[in-house]
């Protein structure tokens, strides 16, 4: 927490201490309550009202007004100080975002979770928000909070391997999580305590090193990727594949000529369930060319053949034009 909202939050505390105790002093002096809440309003506002009583008789309690006084305003200042503070810093505006955000975070469910902000991440999370995909970015680098913020992305401004961080991201209602921060031992650690809080969720994480694949692997990660040697990997395909480089940007998610690559699961009540590729007419209908299958959270089935059929709750790779996608979408109800 800041230093002028701890200095606000501390002052406040102070003032109203000496609420307290300047009404409680007034009325051990025979005055009712209601008259010593008054005088000490009008002391510590400095209104200049007359006194609710004369003081003036009594040595002690004109001693015990001007400390109301002295302790008060000295406070009400310090209070003042710490809202111009605010105020210049625009913490007022950032405490209410920060609360807004875990509002919309505590409802969300079946998102993504993604450590850190740096070139991966902020690469990631505009492909997600690009994609409509909910997703809550945890960084603890301010100038790479503010980036996330000003993008308008739900960010926690946390220390993602911190357990206390994963939880308020809402890890435990997260279907994926992807660690992306530059340090390998980093990212074993997010995954070991994501891996412990939810055993069911899909974790992918960075790596900078191939021996540390197999670390992250043990760790608990679904998904390993190296963006060293992805990008490597596609600078020589540049070189010997260049036609074939198109079809992996488009499977990486990047629109070439309209076209990419989605991925769709059939429901349960979907008029798709049953019927064959062949009778669907996905291509000569929908434009659409079925890339593979996935049953049951098996091995994926390559260029399916037109007796395949589709099963509720299979994963169908299409591509095609994003507009014929969501045509095919529709129609199915999927």
């Amino acid at each position: 927490m800041s230093s002028s909202l701890n200095r606000l939050r501390r002052g406040l505390l102070i003032l109203g201490s000496i609420f307290v105790v300047a009404v409680s002093g007034y009325r051990l002096a025979g005055w009712s309550w209601i008259e010593s809440a008054y005088m000490v309003v009008i002391t510590l506002s400095t209104v200049g009202y007359r006194e609710v009583r004369d003081v003036s008789s009594s040595p002690g309690l004109q001693v015990f007004t001007m400390l109301v006084i002295i302790f008060g305003v000295s406070t009400a200042l310090y209070i003042v100080g710490g809202l111009v503070q605010m105020m210049a810093e625009g913490e007022i505006n950032r405490a209410l975002g920060v609360r807004r955000a875990t509002r919309e975070i505590k409802r969300l469910s079946g998102h993504t979770v993604i450590c850190g902000f740096g070139r991966v991440g902020e690469i990631l999370a505009q492909e997600l928000h690009r994609r409509e995909k909910p997703f809550v970015v945890v960084e603890n680098n301010p100038e790479r909070l503010g980036n996330a913020a000003s993008l308008s992305y739900l960010a926690l401004n946390h220390d993602a391997t911190e357990e206390d961080a994963l939880r308020a991201a809402g890890v435990d209602r997260a279907t994926t999580l992807a660690t992306t921060l530059p340090r390998d031992a980093d990212n074993v650690f997010i995954t070991l305590t994501a891996r412990n809080l939810n055993p069911k969720i899909t974790i992918i994480a960075r790596g900078e090193f191939p021996t540390t694949e197999k670390k992250l692997l043990q760790a608990g990660a679904d998904r390993v990727v190296m963006p060293a040697a992805a990008g490597a990997l596609r600078m020589a395909a540049m070189i010997t594949r260049p036609a074939a480089l198109e079809l992996i940007e488009v499977v990486a998610g990047r629109q070439i000529a309209e076209v990419e690559v989605d991925e769709v699961t059939v429901a349960a009540g979907s008029p798709l369930v049953g019927m064959s590729v062949r009778d669907s007419q996905t291509r000569s209908r929908h434009g659409l060319l079925i890339v593979a299958f996935r049953r049951g959270g098996g091995k994926l089935e390559f260029n399916p053949g037109g007796e395949a059929v589709f099963e509720a709750g299979a994963s169908v790779v299409l591509l095609g034009r994003p507009a014929d996608i969501d045509r095919f979408r529709a129609e199915y109800r999927i």
